[in-house]
């Protein structure tokens, strides 16, 4: 199973917002990632709109989190990012045209092995994420004065 990098982004945003209590911006995301501030910038309103962080427009502006890290829950996170998880055509009951879907046993398996799969994250929020503030800090050379 492969997360999408929009998923991926989202989680490095809140890493990011995370790890500062300061407003921060998305050019200074984009910058520290390497990825497009058009990508970041659709992460940052889906993030919003779900009341994961909080933007505010302006020349005082930026983002923060909405919330504290430990009710930041990433399995939560990545069923909100990701828009479906057919791993296998029969899991789409709408165009599955495998015709051994009826006996197939490999549904039964691939849907064990993704509950396991949100077992694991739903036990982890932000606050496990970045209980290593110091070092995200330091490797993405976040100081008090950028913004």
């Amino acid at each position: 199973m492969r997360l999408k990098k929009y998923t991926d982004y989202a989680l490095r945003v809140l890493i990011y917002t995370g790890t500062t209590e300061r407003k921060v911006s998305i050019k200074e995301i984009s910058d520290t990632f390497y990825i497009s501030t058009e990508h970041i910038r659709k992460v940052v309103h889906q993030l919003s709109v779900n009341g994961y962080i909080q933007t505010t427009r302006g020349r005082n502006g930026g983002i923060v989190l909405a919330q504290e890290p430990n009710d930041i829950n990433i399995g939560a996170v990545i069923r909100l990012m990701e828009n479906d998880f057919y791993l296998v055509e029969c899991f789409d009951g709408e165009h599955n045209k495998c015709v051994i879907t009826p006996a197939c046993k490999l549904r039964t398996v691939v849907g064990e092995a993704m509950k396991a799969f949100f077992h694991v994250l739903n036990q982890y929020t932000l606050a496990d994420l970045i209980e290593n503030k110091d070092e995200l800090k330091e490797l993405m050379q976040i100081t008090k004065e950028k913004i």
